[in-house]
């Protein structure tokens, strides 16, 4: 045979292989899918795919809209106890430790009083399987169930909680968390363990009807699925992802706007309610609302910010906090255009000691900071033109997070003086000094809203170093009159440290910004 006749032949063996390859990926696409095997491409928000765990006797839907980031979910099923269960599940596949949260609603009167809906973690997508659930029942009962091995009876903490409309569930090996509220109240916990539980499993969403013959709805918003940090990182060398996130005031809903692996910090909103400003690596950043564009804001040689940046009440100057190289790294206070793209001005003067801006007059004439000074950390103005420097409060603990109001009347800070971080506010001269918060977390960074009607601040754990903020914690988003009153809770978050540290508030007084905590 010659050469020429050998490629013709290896050619059209070629072509027939083809060929008969595109008819074998369309055979088995066609087997595959109506087998009901899926790619990645189903996914649902968060979640890998749905189905319906046990003998169902109507089918379950789940669907998720992604303007407003919720899920709907429909289940029907005969129950979730004894040894079998019954429901619809909206799931996904975790390792190792995690923290589940959402929102959930029923969506109508329904039919059994025993109707269910919430989080299950399940070691296969088998009815009998152990598990662990946090639910909440049509009826108010709040529980969390679980079975240890295959086919065992199904056992249960009840919680005091009623009615709560916040379920969350956090692994801490084989321990098991729920934690649950009506929105805006404190989380009520129970607990328990369950070493039946394997290491890498299903977790997600479910609905049960209670009732085999109807199909029960319900909607969760504000899902998040949360990896936490590990218990040995070290603050300020190891960092998680983040996500930067927008909060509606008034009714708690919440969007994330943009997830990153890397850390981004404190979202400021510029005045004229078209970007978000925020740091990164002690870079800035901007946010564009309108289409979602990410692009680095220059500071000239300040590259080495923390996340103290905070934009004048007019939006034409921004002020940060560098550590300066040439000053022993200390944090030094300057400004520039808020647009950028300008040499930084320095405002505190070399060697006077660590300075971290808060606050700007409404007038642009002076900064708040707390500043390290005569061996304590005090609050400060200081006139940007001049320099000089008056000093506001003179206490041995911490004094912190200053801001003034919109109409320059007062200050608002936080101060560990009397024991806790509370809340304080004092005339725009230092004088009458009053606190506003008396509980047990440790409340930082009061934020007045524009419209001076509100003060947003983030508050902390009680058993944290009263002095610190540290870093992926279970953190609240508070907001309280402004002339004191009552805190609300109005976000549940893991967060901390660079999630509210500077004023976020919406130019209309009625969105916030902010940053929570994942691994991603």
């Amino acid at each position: 045979m010659n050469l020429s006749l050998k490629y013709f032949f290896i050619l059209k063996l070629s072509r027939m292989f083809f060929v008969n390859y595109l008819k074998y990926t369309l055979l088995m696409s066609i087997i595959f899918s109506g087998l009901g095997v899926v790619n990645a491409q189903t996914k649902i928000g968060l979640f890998d795919n749905h189905i319906d765990i046990g003998e169902v006797k109507s089918s379950g839907f789940a669907s998720y809209n992604e303007k407003n980031q919720t899920y709907t979910i429909g289940g029907s099923g005969k129950n979730m106890w004894f040894d079998n269960d019954d429901f619809h599940y909206l799931w996904t596949t975790m390792q190792g430790d995690f923290i589940l949260r959402t929102e959930v609603e029923f969506l109508g009167s329904g039919v059994d009083p025993h109707r269910k809906a919430g989080w299950i973690i399940k070691n296969d997508l088998n009815s009998e399987t152990p598990h662990v659930n946090a639910c909440v029942h049509g009826d108010g009962l709040t529980s969390l169930q679980y079975r240890t091995t295959i086919g065992s009876n199904t056992e249960e903490v009840v919680s005091k909680d009623s009615l709560p409309s916040v379920i969350q569930l956090e692994r801490r090996g084989n321990e098991f968390i729920m934690s649950t509220s009506t929105f805006g109240a404190p989380f009520v916990e129970v607990k328990t363990i369950n070493e039946g539980i394997n290491k890498q499993v299903y977790v997600g969403l479910y609905v049960c009807s209670h009732n085999p013959d109807i199909l029960e709805v319900a909607k969760f918003r504000n899902v998040r699925i949360i990896r936490p940090a590990p218990s040995d990182f070290q603050p300020y060398r190891d960092y998680i992802g983040s996500h930067l996130e927008v909060l509606e005031v008034s009714t708690g809903h919440r969007q994330i706007l943009h997830s990153t692996s890397n850390s981004i910090q404190a979202p400021n909103w510029t005045p004229d309610g078209e970007q978000l400003i925020y740091n990164s690596e002690g870079r800035l950043y901007r946010y564009n609302l309108s289409d979602g564009r990410i692009s680095p804001l220059n500071t000239g040689f300040a590259i080495n910010n923390n996340n103290d940046h905070v934009l004048t009440f007019d939006g034409t100057l921004m002020g940060i906090s560098h550590h300066n190289a040439e000053d022993n790294n200390q944090s030094t206070l300057y400004y520039l255009p808020v647009k950028g793209n300008a040499k930084p001005v320095q405002v505190t003067p070399r060697g006077a000691g660590n300075s971290y801006l808060h606050g700007w007059s409404p007038d642009n004439k002076k900064m708040l900071f707390t500043g390290h000074r005569k061996g304590q950390f005090d609050i400060y103005s200081v006139d940007i033109l001049t320099g000089e420097e008056v000093q506001l409060t003179n206490q041995k603990t911490l004094d912190d997070g200053s801001e003034y109001s919109p109409d320059g009347i007062h200050i608002f800070f936080n101060s560990v003086r009397s024991g806790r971080m509370q809340l304080w506010r004092m005339n725009a001269d230092g004088s009458h000094q009053i606190q506003l918060t008396h509980d047990e977390y440790n409340d930082w960074f009061p934020h007045v809203s524009p419209d001076k009607k509100w003060i947003a601040f983030i508050s902390f754990p009680k058993d944290i170093d009263v002095n610190d903020h540290p870093f992926y914690k279970h953190c609240l988003l508070r907001i309280m009159p402004y002339n004191g009153g009552t805190p609300k809770i109005i976000g549940y978050i893991y967060g901390g440290q660079g999630s509210i540290n500077v004023p976020s508030w919406s130019p209309d007084s009625k969105f916030i910004s902010f940053v929570s905590n994942s691994k991603l």
